[in-house]
Formats: structure tokens, C-alpha cells, sequence
């Protein structure tokens, strides 16, 4: 198999405004090559989901989770274009997924956007001590580095975990593919996830006015 590079990745990327890890997960299944890649994306509905990533998403439902044990409970926002595909099956599916997910995963945040400037430097600070701990060249660093932090988000931010359902596809690849079969926007508004002896991992007011 073809070395999948991370400058293939952004190439990828760029050209279908797909996710890092959809475009990573087309080229390890096309081989690497390009083109392909391009057209496994368009076979999935991926580059489609891409392309109304920017639409407006004023509709959606609450959707809430209590699991069998009453201990842990999910609220999560999920939006759409139109009311009539928050009330479709396939919407209303993918939010108790999406809880379900939450519930098990406890996700701390939606994106990596969300994630605080600080705590991205004090995990970059962490990573750079250790890997020169373990003597590593100062030319790798940055790299190293880099791959840590992704790992580091896919932990924290829902959209990139992988599914707990299955492993090699992120829940971002999941939301994609309604995308593609509901021919609308889904966008993630926001989430808390109670635990019984817990604080809320994420304030519901968050991202308000």
C-alpha cells in the first residue's frame, strides 16, 4: 500500500473540502491515489456533505439520553435546514446516536475550534517536553508534535472520535452520510452530558450571546 502522507491529506482535503479524516480514510482505501480518492469521497456523499457545510441550520430538534443505570444523561442540539428533515427518521436516528456516543465517549467538546487556545498550548508544552525528553531530533518535533494534538482532539471533540460503533469511521463521517441521504446541512449545535457526582462536562449556555 501506497504511503498515505499528511501533505496527500491536505492535497486531498483542499480539493473536496472533506474532513482530515475521511480524506485520510478514501486515500488508505484508494491506494493513495488522487483521483480515486476524489470519486471514493463522491461514492460516500462525503464531498457533498462538504459542500453544504455552509448552510444555514436553523431548525433541529433537542435530543435526550438516559442510560438503563440512571446514571449518566445526555441533552445534545442537533440542527437542520428544515423542519421537515428534523422530523425525518433518519435525523431523529443519527441524534440518539449521536447521545448515545456522548454517553459512552464523554466528548468535552463539539469541535476542535471550541477547544480553549491555552489548553491547546499546555497539551503542545506537554508533548514537546516529552518528545525532547526521549531525545528526539529537533527537526521531527513540529511533526510529532502535530500528530499528537490530532490525536489529542480526536479524544476531546466529538466530531472526531471514532465511532463507538465502529472503529474506523469518525463520528463526523457518520453526520456525513446523513448529509448525503437527507440532501441537507446537519450541524451540532451543542451537548452536556450529566454523570451522577459530577459537574456537567459542558455548559449548555456555551456559544450563547
Amino acid at each position: 500500500m501506497a504511503d498515505v502522507t499528511t501533505a496527500l491529506i491536505k492535497e486531498l482535503r483542499d480539493a473536496t473540502n472533506a474532513g482530515m479524516m475521511d480524506a485520510k480514510r478514501a486515500l488508505e482505501a484508494t491506494d493513495a491515489d488522487i483521483e480515486k480518492a476524489k470519486d471514493w469521497l463522491r461514492q460516500k456523499g462525503i464531498t457533498k456533505a462538504a459542500e453544504r457545510a455552509g448552510r444555514s441550520t436553523a431548525q433541529g430538534i433537542v435530543e435526550s439520553y438516559i442510560h438503563t443505570n440512571k446514571q449518566v444523561g445526555v441533552l445534545l442540539e442537533i440542527n437542520s435546514e428544515s423542519d421537515f428533515v428534523a422530523r425525518n427518521e433518519i435525523f431523529q436516528t443519527l441524534a440518539r446516536e449521536l447521545c448515545l456516543q456522548i454517553a459512552g465517549l464523554a466528548p468535552l467538546y463539539v469541535r476542535r475550534e471550541e477547544v480553549p487556545s491555552a489548553l491547546v498550548e499546555r497539551e503542545k508544552a506537554v508533548g514537546l517536553a516529552q518528545l525532547r525528553e526521549q531525545g528526539k531530533p529537533e527537526a521531527m518535533l513540529e511533526k510529532i508534535v502535530t500528530g499528537k494534538l490530532n490525536a489529542f482532539y480526536a479524544e476531546i471533540c466529538l466530531l472526531e472520535q471514532k465511532w463507538v460503533k465502529d472503529d474506523k469511521r469518525t463520528v463526523q463521517s457518520l453526520i456525513d452520510e446523513a448529509v448525503a441521504q437527507l440532501k441537507e446541512n446537519i450541524q451540532v449545535s451543542r451537548f452536556v452530558r450529566f454523570k451522577v457526582g459530577e459537574s456537567p462536562v459542558v455548559d449548555l449556555t456555551a456559544g450563547e450571546e
